[in-house]
């Protein structure tokens, strides 16, 4: 199992083993702990541009999940198995500060929460279909995990 942090901006301090705790339990409740995750951090212009190209959308948003398409990953590593790695999380720091300053709470439990939000996109949840279910599933890993802040 891994969780990779990849930091590519300089806005915000990341927090690499908290990221890491969030990411671990949230797989651990919907049953794919062990599984393989990137948590990359960006800017709004690169997020933008990824939101372009990916979702036909030309505005920065908080957080998109690019799930493995079983093909797509090349692994010079032979224990590793596409089913093991679930895909890549990439979060605007920009973003999560202005949303952490909506919401009146610090980066770090703005982040945690859009790592919980874009893991359980690569799990295959959906909150545009699924009639509340990832939303009931976010809130109680956010209980769990998040008790803090």
């Amino acid at each position: 199992m891994a969780i990779e942090v990849v930091n590519r901006q300089r806005l915000a301090s990341i927090d690499r083993r908290k990221i890491v705790g969030v990411a671990d339990a949230t797989l651990a409740e919907v049953g794919r702990y062990g599984a393989t995750v990137t948590i990359a951090f960006v800017r709004d212009r690169a997020i933008r541009r990824l939101n372009l190209d990916y979702r036909g959308k030309d505005r920065a948003t908080d957080v998109l999940s690019f799930p493995n398409e079983g093909d797509s990953f090349d692994s010079t590593d032979s224990d590793f198995t596409d089913g093991d790695y679930l895909g890549d999380v990439v979060i605007s720091t920009d973003t999560a500060i202005r949303q952490a300053q909506e919401a009146g709470h610090a980066f770090e439990r703005e982040a945690s929460e859009l790592v919980i939000h874009g893991i359980l996109h690569l799990c295959g949840y959906d909150h545009e279909t699924d009639s509340g279910e990832m939303n009931r599933v976010e809130l109680r890993i956010r209980r769990k995990a998040l008790r803090k802040g």
